[in-house]
């Protein structure tokens, strides 16, 4: 039985819904997980808590298809809207708990309760930042960047700085040396950042700010205020202090994950649970949106496949 919807993006708390898939995350990943199986005439519903990782990028212009770039929340609607538009029902709700049953999962929301045979985990990560007054105005306007990959393109000539642990932001502060030269490693604990990083930097002409006491936003970048009392200023910093991946589901539900708490999956995105996916910056991968749209479409498909037989609509697989 189908949720009663109260209003566009709800759920009634006292029905009950039964899909034949439940993904949970609303981000790039689990939006074109809902279109593939909307289009493979599944029923499937999206419970997003409204905070994906994607809603922070200012504009995006690795992201394929858009070459004169896309924001985040852009991106987000427009998948969104064309999940919609094939039948996938979308409502803003936590999740709370996935209890496994003879027939597929039971999830208890906020909004609720849902039925599916398989779920696909879409819960992306957040990334730590440093405590910067206006974070996200800096994010919005390219003073701080929280993927190199993404958008270390746009770090050319400037001067960019690193914070984190010594070992995480001189490896990042090398990858960027393939876009600029003037590169810093910001250090507010220099008893902390051994000899071989200070040797390597040196010798790959990285720059080691010592006793950092503060960054806040310029009129043009960041500055950057020594305990000594003395100003410096960058263009663009890349936060290296890792991240709190979203796994709390799965581990629950018994899913392996690895030290750092990224889902393990096997090739076709399932974890160790069978009939539970993990997708997208969940399970470890290079964390990119083209990465995420591939997870999507492997899981979708391997899931079509794996409940065709039951349903005479869906006799013929999906070529793999």
């Amino acid at each position: 039985m189908q949720w009663t919807k109260d209003k566009p993006g709800t759920m009634s708390g006292a029905s009950r819904g039964r899909y034949d898939v439940a993904i949970v995350g609303g981000g790039p990943a689990g939006l074109t997980a809902a279109t593939y199986l909307a289009r493979f005439r599944r029923s499937v519903v999206v419970l997003d808590a409204g905070n994906p990782r994607a809603a922070l990028i200012p504009l995006s212009r690795n992201c394929p298809g858009f070459p004169e770039g896309i924001g985040g929340t852009a991106l987000l609607r427009r998948l969104r809207e064309q999940a919609s538009a094939y039948g996938a029902d979308i409502v803003e709700t936590t999740v709370r708990f996935i209890d496994g049953q003879q027939d597929g999962f039971a999830l208890s929301t906020d909004s609720g309760n849902v039925d599916a045979s398989r779920v696909i985990l879409a819960t992306g990560l957040v990334d730590k930042v440093p405590a910067i007054d206006g974070l996200h105005e800096a994010i919005a306007a390219g003073s701080v960047g929280l993927c190199p990959v993404c958008d270390g393109y746009e770090a050319i000539a400037r001067r960019v700085g690193v914070l984190g642990p010594a070992e995480d932001a001189l490896k990042e502060a090398l990858f960027l040396l393939t876009y600029s030269k003037d590169v810093v490693i910001l250090a507010n604990q220099p008893e902390k950042v051994g000899k071989s990083v200070r040797k390597q930097a040196a010798i790959s002409g990285i720059a080691i700010w010592d006793m950092v006491a503060d960054l806040s936003p310029g009129a043009d970048g960041l500055d950057v205020t020594l305990s000594d009392g003395s100003k410096r200023q960058l263009d663009m910093l890349y936060p290296a202090l890792g991240c709190d991946v979203r796994s709390e589901l799965a581990a629950q539900i018994g899913a392996d994950c690895d030290a750092q708490g990224f889902i393990l999956v096997g090739p076709h995105l399932e974890t160790s649970v069978p009939g539970i996916y993990a997708i997208g910056d969940v399970a470890q991968a290079l964390n990119q949106i083209a990465v995420g749209f591939g997870h999507a479409a492997l899981a979708a498909t391997h899931i079509h496949n794996a409940l065709r037989e039951r349903d005479p609509l869906h006799n013929r697989s999906v070529p793999a």
